[in-house]
């Protein structure tokens, strides 16, 4: 069981939670019927990249070896042969394609278009630089456009921004950390693109992106349509805890390198995880009137 659990990546599932940030800001988080669709779509997206993940092990085994971790997943260590990962991503596609028949046209399009951003990563866009991590990026996105498509809700153009910005600041920070590591280890086959960055080229991707982030979450929550919808000002008291949550993660990866897995952060580091449950706790009791 702990080889499958490692070969359907399910610890990064917690990525997909992203689809559940068009309820957040729904207004109809604690309706039901919303919530249980959301659910629904959130399984989706995590039976969509579990074949992604399994697809993407199989391409990447030669450099999976040369890894000093990745080099002990189940496809590349010998534990799930190839043919037997490609019937279990086969089988995948069963539910994955029953799930969406009970979604609407504009949801099936997300998945669709997700499953087909992945496969032209895992296949091309991995090895153009930049282009890695704007694919990376989108796909975050596409998860955000996912859950606002399942509940037929609109979400903010700012909302959008700040998750292009926060995917691509995890892009490259997982850059980063991979250069560090590739460079401890004096080996470049773990990743070809990696030959096209270098640490300071990094360095100011991350923080461009990180200022975008910030900036673009505190546009949103003083934003007029953001103000008239929730009817108060004061979201704009979450921010602290985005502009603290860039910062820990910043000093996590050039501090100790732990970008490249970026679901052991989030559930590893206390600190950042008391700053997403207290972002949350207090964003909701902002925007349903709980304070």
């Amino acid at each position: 069981m702990k080889t499958y659990y490692k070969l359907f990546r399910i610890s990064q599932w917690i990525k997909n939670f992203f689809v559940f940030v068009p309820l957040l800001f729904s207004l109809h988080l604690f309706q039901g019927n919303y919530f249980i669709t959301t659910f629904r779509a959130f399984i989706t997206f995590c039976l969509a990249s579990s074949f992604v993940y399994i697809i993407n092990d199989i391409i990447d085994i030669e450099a999976d070896l040369a890894h000093p971790e990745k080099k002990n997943r189940p496809i590349a260590s010998g534990k799930v042969s190839v043919k037997l990962a490609l019937i279990i991503a086969a089988l995948l596609i069963v539910p994955i394609v029953l799930l969406m028949f009970t979604f609407n046209a504009t949801f099936n399009i997300a998945v669709i278009g997700f499953l087909t951003l992945n496969m032209f990563y895992s296949f091309s866009f991995k090895h153009i630089v930049i282009l890695d991590v704007f694919s990376i990026a989108a796909g975050f996105s596409l998860r955000v456009l996912g859950g606002a498509f399942a509940i037929d809700v609109e979400i903010s153009s700012w909302l959008i921004l700040t998750t292009m910005f926060i995917s691509l600041f995890l892009g490259v920070m997982k850059r980063h950390s991979e250069l560090s590591i590739a460079a401890e280890n004096d080996s470049s086959n773990t990743r070809k693109v990696l030959q096209h960055y270098t640490l300071d080229f990094a360095n100011q991707m991350a923080t461009v992106a990180a200022a975008g982030v910030i900036i673009c979450y505190a546009l949103y929550t003083v934003a007029a349509r953001t103000v008239s919808v929730f009817g108060t000002e004061n979201l704009i008291y979450t921010t602290p805890f985005v502009v603290f949550g860039i910062f820990r993660y910043m000093y996590l990866v050039y501090k100790f390198d732990r970008g490249e897995n970026t679901t052991l952060i989030m559930l590893s580091d206390i600190p950042m995880i008391m700053t997403v449950i207290s972002y949350v706790v207090v964003t909701v009791s902002i925007i349903y009137k709980m304070l």
